[in-house]
């Protein structure tokens, strides 16, 4: 059975990842990559859906950690008679994907249970599984379609009722390796296998490394690096896709039809990914993102899309697995997004930005880059009055929303600046004078002057979280009076429990049914306002409010529960963490205060 979100912790390869529960089971792996099918699908229904799993039997205490600042998890297992640790890591492979599992004996003996129930495709598909023997090891083959699953270690589980089990106890000082190994099921396999090694202590020192290039003298400097290192954990290897979660279908409401895929790279995110690795020092990085977004986006401006498949590709078509019963009963149960389709015409503004932001590092792109820039912005001279569907994708009737209008603003204004400043060609007067009139329009239908607040949009008083960033793109000083006024408006409408809503649902504007939760991504930013208003001291506190709303590892979901003190939605959620990352460096940057 799926435990509470925050009783999960990753481990990724680059090209995937798995969540690994306190009671050591692997409940959800998709491989090869993060947006393929799932093999061990039991987080979104039950155990006969798929799950791997090493638990002491009977009573026991969990404790966990990262091995240093590394995404190699180490769960330990306390019981009367003794202890053992369950070491979890996915090391770089050549074209396969491992998952390594380390059990010791660290006191006593321990009686351990170990349970391997592989079903491909979500859950649907039972493999053909068997033993086999290649050269002198014995090891347990399981077979569906493309897919061939290796199981191998010193002392391999029995087929126990369509499962794989075993029992066994583990000694003071006894190791057992176990590896799981991905392959193409067409790919011929050879006597003798590679050797079993743990690897742990190559992946901990390549983790470590890529975190020592950097050491920011922000508020909350450990769980910054440690998001930076989870952002790098859900990025491809070698395309530069950032997935927003490597999960899909977790709830924002448990029960409702807000469920939604997020194995898939969103322009916006990767905007915001590299303002984020910018500000921690990351330029290589940041150029990674930026070559998968300039890769994503190229062709006709009138087909850009909101998202893409880690590798770029433009079509996910959102479908329904019916025989998923859910993460606590939540269907429907997606695969794909049908959010694909809609108009943001926000996304332009946030790429035209990272491309800004590279620049002023002295990162020009090259020509091709520019002509890709400029023929987008092109295309906005002629949609830039329409509706749309917004930042938080309603699926309701499109509006003119504030925050997309900002960004429309942004794309214009930095495509102003290329040619003013860095002397690129392009119509500059057209684009200023579209980009003064979206300002017009918004410092005028967009603000609600007996409220004194911004507002969602010019059809209502209603107002919306994403408000809180218009400071961000130099639309308005974080001082201004309009600033304090929608500041004020977000902390008298939005906030529960001291954390913010994205809008208010019972508006109905989002056309679906149901509540959510505060998004903590809206409460980071809620920070960064805090800091731009001068209010180091509310910023501060709520900083650090947010930052113990972490699991034991240091990992954020997409939205939280104040009431039942508990994670909700996809896990972990790019957003929350980038949204973490900007809000340190934002109070560092605002408050002249020594960081603690």
């Amino acid at each position: 059975m799926a435990l509470p979100i925050e009783d999960y912790a990753l481990i990724g390869d680059r090209h995937t990842a798995a969540l690994v529960g306190r009671n050591g089971s692997i409940d959800w792996l998709c491989l090869p990559r993060f947006d393929s099918a799932a093999c061990f699908a039991g987080l979104l229904g039950t155990d006969e859906h798929g799950h791997w799993q090493f638990e002491p039997i009977g009573t026991y205490r969990t404790t966990r950690r990262y091995l240093g600042e590394s995404g190699v998890l180490e769960t330990t297992f306390e019981t009367d008679d003794g202890a053992v640790t369950l070491t979890d890591l996915m090391p770089r492979g050549d074209g396969r994907a491992d998952v390594v599992r380390v059990l010791r004996g660290v006191r006593g003996r321990v009686r351990v249970r170990h349970e391997w129930r592989v079903r491909f495709d979500y859950g649907a598909v039972r493999p053909w599984v068997r033993r086999e023997r290649f050269g002198e090891e014995e090891v347990i083959t399981a077979i569906a379609g493309p897919d061939r699953l290796l199981l191998r270690g010193p002392r391999l589980p029995r087929a126990v009722d369509h499962t794989h089990a075993d029992e066994f106890e583990v000694a003071e000082g006894e190791e057992l390796l176990f590896v799981l190994q991905w392959l193409p099921s067409h790919w011929a396999l050879e006597g003798p296998l590679d050797p079993l090694t743990d690897r742990i202590a190559e992946t901990v020192a390549d983790d470590e490394s890529w975190l020592g290039r950097v050491h920011p003298a922000v508020p909350q400097a450990d769980l910054v690096r440690r998001s930076l290192l989870t952002l790098r954990m859900m990025t491809h290897e070698t395309t530069g896709g950032i997935v927003a979660a490597p999960t899909t279908s977790l709830p924002e409401d448990p029960g409702g039809e807000r469920n939604w895929d997020y194995r898939y790279c969103w322009l916006r995110d990767a905007a915001f990914t590299i303002g984020a690795l910018l500000d921690a020092g990351y330029r290589d990085e940041a150029r990674l993102w930026r070559d998968w977004l300039l890769r994503a986006v190229a062709g006709d401006p009138e087909d850009l899309q909101i998202m893409y498949g880690i590798d770029g590709r433009r079509r996910l078509p959102e479908h329904e697995l019916d025989h998923l019963p859910g993460y606590l009963g939540s269907r429907p149960v997606r695969v794909g997004n049908g959010a694909v389709d809609q108009r943001q015409l926000d996304v332009l503004g946030e790429v035209m930005e990272a491309m800004a932001q590279l620049r002023a590092t002295g990162d020009d792109p090259d020509g091709n880059a520019w002509a890709l820039q400029r023929a987008l912005v092109e295309d906005l001279t002629r949609h830039w009055r329409e509706p749309d569907h917004g930042i938080w994708e309603i699926r309701g009737p499109l509006r003119h929303f504030t925050h997309s209008r900002a960004m429309v603003w942004v794309a214009f204004d930095r495509a102003v600046t290329a040619v003013e400043e860095h002397g690129l060609p392009g119509p500059v007067e057209r684009w200023r004078e579209i980009r003064d009139a979206v300002h017009e329009e918004i410092m005028t239908r967009c603000f609600d002057t007996a409220r004194q607040t911004f507002v969602q949009h010019p059809d209502t008083t209603e107002v919306d979280a994403s408000l809180l960033m218009l400071p961000w793109y130099g639309l308005l000083p974080g001082d201004d009076p309009r600033m304090l006024g929608t500041i004020a408006a977000v902390e008298e409408d939005l906030l529960r429990d001291g954390l913010v809503m994205r809008y208010r649902t019972t508006s109905g504007v989002d056309g679906l049914a149901g509540d959510e939760h505060p998004f903590l991504a809206c409460s980071f930013w809620l920070v960064s306002a805090y800091a731009g208003a001068g209010r180091h001291d509310d910023a501060r506190r709520l900083f650090d409010r947010l930052c113990g709303l972490t699991n034991d590892v240091g990992l954020l979901a997409e939205e939280y529960d104040p009431v039942q003190g508990r994670m909700i939605g996809n896990f972990p959620q790019a957003f929350s963490h980038l949204a973490l990352v900007r809000a340190a460096f934002s109070l560092s940057a605002a408050d002249p205060r020594p960081v603690p």
